[in-house]
């Protein structure tokens, strides 16, 4: 059973009131969207991809009842509500901006990244602000169990003032065969979780430093295969996040030691934990605080995860911004900024400098 000593590492389910439309139809739909929202109760009233043999049957597998024979004809479906997109980012922006036409859509949830260029991404905000529709990004390491609990940790004060951070991620992404076409590989579509989430915990920082070299494994042309980036923030935290995509060799019979670890580390206290999905586990959080623990280690329980769990609050947020009026926890204008920090990390790797992000410019 949990014990999540009066932590809440998932967020209570307020609404589920607004018929969804799927667009997409690989792993992250079919194995995260769609379980979550199967577990949630959420409607899904439709769905569309690519290759039709292929979203017949995730239709099938999860009782969509509605399977639309292109993504514009699903987007143009009356019917629809909120349409959540799971597609490639080059393709992307151009559904949102059909979405946004459609007076029937209220709300749209859109992948990260939200587009390949930080222009594209301030044309996408801006754009659904003058529509005056809702664009939600699926940042969804903000809804790891573990993240979560941090993150009230922290605003509890427990660990005083936050001095260190590090994200040390050693585990072998499926890079989607999208991504061959693109010359941004794991910045932009790995390190963005844990940018992201850096903000989430510390605001914004005020600058980065991203140093990069080939990963032996990925056999297509690529600049940035394994990364590591320095943030310093406003209160003076230092925090380093680093993905090693390599992980060493992973033949047959070699022994796996595949891991995503954190640490935070403050003036009364620390917290450390591992994120569970290389191995499909709960992520893990312990703490101890000369506040609230007198120096003891106490570690709190769950036993959902990352993935799919973690979807169930993204969508959730999103129904309540609808229902409620308020802007979704998700939003694009936040959104941006780790556009925006994505972007900085890059120039960094091209100059070869700590990279101010008062240089790049969001409005």
């Amino acid at each position: 059973m949990s014990d999540t000593h009066g932590f809440v590492p998932d967020p209570p389910v307020r609404v589920k009131d607004y018929r969804i439309g799927c667009i997409g139809a690989g792993m992250i739909m079919a194995e995260c969207h769609l379980a979550a929202y199967r577990q949630a109760g959420f409607p899904v009233a439709a769905i569309a991809s690519r290759t039709t043999a292929k979203v017949k049957a995730v239709a099938e597998r999860w009782g969509i009842p509605t399977v639309h024979d292109t993504p514009p004809a699903l987007i143009a479906d009356p019917s629809i509500e909120i349409l959540d997109i799971a597609y490639p980012p080059d393709q992307q922006p151009d559904l949102i901006l059909q979405a946004l036409k459609q007076p029937h859509i209220k709300a749209i949830l859109a992948q990260k990244p939200l587009a390949l260029t930080l222009e594209d991404a301030r044309a996408l905000r801006d754009e659904a602000a003058k529509a005056g529709k809702i664009l939600s990004v699926n940042q969804n390491m903000r809804y790891d169990q573990s993240m979560r609990v941090l993150k009230q940790i922290l605003d509890r004060g427990e660990l005083g003032t936050a001095v260190m951070a590090t994200i040390e991620m050693r585990a072998i992404p499926h890079w989607q065969t999208f991504l061959e076409d693109y010359d941004r590989l794991t910045l932009s579509n790995m390190s963005v979780h844990h940018l992201d989430v850096l903000r989430f915990l510390f605001g914004d920082p005020e600058a980065i430093t991203t140093v990069t070299r080939t990963d032996p494994r990925t056999q297509f042309a690529h600049k940035d295969g394994i990364t590591v980036s320095t943030l310093t923030f406003p209160g003076g935290v230092l925090a380093v996040s680093m993905e090693d995509v390599w992980s060493g060799p992973r033949e047959e019979g070699f022994d796996s030691d595949i891991y995503i670890k954190w640490r935070v580390e403050g003036t009364d206290g620390v917290a450390q934990g591992t994120i569970g999905w290389p191995d499909g586990s709960p992520s893990t959080l312990s703490y101890a605080s000369k506040r609230t623990t007198g120096g003891k280690w106490v570690s709190p329980k769950w036993e959902t995860m990352w993935f799919p769990h973690a979807f169930i609050g993204v969508m959730e947020q999103l129904q309540y911004a609808v229902k409620s009026g308020e802007p979704p926890a998700l939003s694009v204008a936040d959104n941006v900024k780790t556009v925006a920090l994505v972007e900085a990390g890059y120039r960094s790797i091209e100059e070869g400098r700590t990279v101010r992000l008062s240089e790049i410019a969001i409005n």
